[in-house]
């Protein structure tokens, strides 16, 4: 497993290469909007990481999770699972959990309307009745968290 986190779109494509060699499970880390895409142009890539972990401000109505209905459509496409790591969310302050757990609400109905699986990430420390109530909870469907 490679997970690969960097902001550089060459550095990425390089990297990616190598562990495509390597056989090698590839994990890249979301980061910019025009970083994302061209990742999930890729079709080297098994999962997309955490596109709801950024700086980006929200908008007034509706969350900046990271992916809207195009990506989460050109990751379906590419075959690209979208995940997520839980334990980066255990650590985080309260209000900041908050709100990067709207966002993955977010990130998971759209997952639903364009049937792109979602996976976990780092689950060593939970159950399958942990994830699959996480998600359920934040509204996904049984298949979704069964899946994940």
């Amino acid at each position: 497993m490679k997970i690969i986190n960097t902001a550089n779109l060459n550095q990425a494509r390089k990297q990616i290469q190598e562990a495509k060699k390597n056989k090698e499970q590839i994990i890249v880390k979301a980061q910019d909007e025009a970083f994302n895409r061209k990742i999930l142009e890729n079709k080297d890539i098994d999962i997309f990481l955490s596109p709801e972990l950024h700086e980006r401000k929200d908008y007034m109505k509706q969350r900046d999770s990271g992916l809207n209905e195009f990506l989460a459509k050109l990751a379906k496409k590419s075959n690209i699972k979208i995940g997520i790591n839980l334990q980066e969310i255990q650590t985080l302050p309260p209000k900041q959990k908050a709100i990067i757990l709207s966002r993955i609400k977010q990130n998971i109905s759209l997952c639903k309307r364009t049937n792109t699986k979602i996976i976990v990430i780092n689950k060593e420390k939970f159950t399958k009745q942990d994830i699959i109530g996480f998600f359920l909870t934040l509204g996904a469907s049984t298949h979704q968290a069964k899946f994940a």
